[in-house]
């Protein structure tokens, strides 16, 4: 009789092992899915980066044409670029949302500043830019708020229990935010300055 009860205790020892492996291995790899979803997020908004910054020197170069004399608008935008691309290839989100902000501002300036240019306004090219730019910048900030909610996400679920032991474990680290500053949420919507 006392078999019994030994081999029972033991099949039930043995099935919750086995029940605590496959949760162990559900939990893995539904963290990997997050993981790799924040990485996703975020090379959705590089790429809008790369292209932002491809434009940049374009803009930059036609109100060059028109804007004789207001260089140090231009320099602001072309240092905050310079900035945007460093922050983006060495990954520091941080620094990432700090240039951001420059950027968007110095872009704000500069299509302040283009108001009082009527043949920089008329210019095609110009047109043609401030929209690609803007179009980008509205990209940029929806897919943002993707980034976000998934990097809070994945920061919640590694610090969960039973999840934490499991991020623990295998080394599965919390993300940083995209944050722009204060002024520059309200200079985001550049279009606005067109009106």
């Amino acid at each position: 009789m006392g078999g019994v009860t030994l081999d029972i205790i033991f099949y039930i020892f043995i099935a919750a092992i086995a029940i605590a492996f496959v949760y162990g291995v559900m939990l893995y790899n539904s963290l990997v899915d997050i993981k790799h979803s924040v990485s996703q997020a975020w090379s959705n908004i590089d790429i809008l980066l790369k292209q932002r910054h491809d434009e940049l020197p374009k803009l930059v170069e036609t109100c060059k044409q028109y804007m004789g004399f207001e260089q140090e608008t231009l320099k602001q935008v072309i240092a905050a670029r310079s900035q945007v691309a460093s922050a983006r290839e060495a990954g520091n989100i941080g620094a990432l949302g700090a240039a951001e902000s420059s950027l968007r501002i110095g872009l704000g300036n500069l299509f302040a500043v283009a108001e009082d240019y009527p043949e920089l306004k008329a210019s095609e090219k110009f047109q043609h830019l401030q929209v690609r730019i803007t179009g980008l910048e509205n990209s940029i900030a929806d897919r943002r708020e993707f980034y976000n909610e998934a990097v809070k996400i994945n920061n919640v679920r590694i610090e969960q229990f039973p999840d934490v032991i499991i991020a623990n474990w295998f080394k599965f680290k919390p993300r940083d935010l995209l944050e722009f500053s204060d002024a520059d949420k309200q200079d985001a919507h550049i279009g606005r300055l067109f009106g």
